[in-house]
C-alpha cells in the first residue's frame, strides 16, 4: 500500500515539473514587446562590436549601475534576492529558448522601455543607449 502511494506521489510531482517547465518554455515563445512596436524593435541592432572589453563594461553595468542582479541573479540565471515576489519570474538568460526566440533588438527595447506586466521597468533615462547595448552583450555570454 505504501509503495504505491509513493509511486503516485512520484508521478504527480514529475507531472507538475512538466507543467511547470512548460509554461515556463510559453512564456519564452511569446513576445513581451507591445504588438505595434514589436517589428521596430526586432530591427535594432548593436552599434558596438563584440569584443571583451565590451562584456566587462556590461557586467560591470549589469551588477552596478544597471542593477540587473537584483531580480536576474549574479549569474544570470532569474534568481536575484528579488526574483521570488516577481510573477512572471525574470527571465533565465542561461536558457537557450530565450536566445532562439528574442532578437538582440527586442531585448534591447525591453531594458530601455520595460515591459507591463512584468516587474520589468524601464531604465530610459537611468542607462545610456551604448550602455544598454554593453550589458546586452554581456548577457549573450551566459548562452
Amino acid at each position: 500500500m505504501l509503495n504505491n502511494q509513493v509511486v503516485l506521489l512520484l508521478l504527480v510531482f514529475a507531472f507538475l515539473q512538466v507543467s511547470l517547465s512548460l509554461a515556463a518554455e510559453s512564456q519564452i515563445m511569446q513576445p513581451r514587446v507591445p504588438a505595434n512596436k514589436l517589428a521596430a524593435a526586432q530591427a535594432l541592432t548593436s552599434p558596438l562590436a563584440d569584443s571583451p572589453e565590451i562584456v566587462e563594461k556590461g557586467k560591470a553595468l549589469y551588477n552596478g549601475k544597471g542593477t540587473c542582479f537584483n531580480c536576474h541573479g549574479k549569474s544570470g540565471e532569474g534568481d536575484g534576492p528579488v526574483a521570488a515576489g516577481l510573477d512572471p519570474s525574470p527571465r533565465n538568460f542561461h536558457n537557450q529558448d530565450f536566445w532562439r526566440h528574442r532578437t538582440e533588438g527586442e531585448v534591447f527595447w525591453a531594458i530601455k522601455n520595460g515591459l507591463s506586466g512584468t516587474g520589468m521597468i524601464g531604465f530610459d533615462g537611468q542607462l545610456t543607449d551604448e550602455e544598454i547595448w554593453a550589458i546586452i552583450q554581456y548577457l549573450r555570454s551566459f548562452k
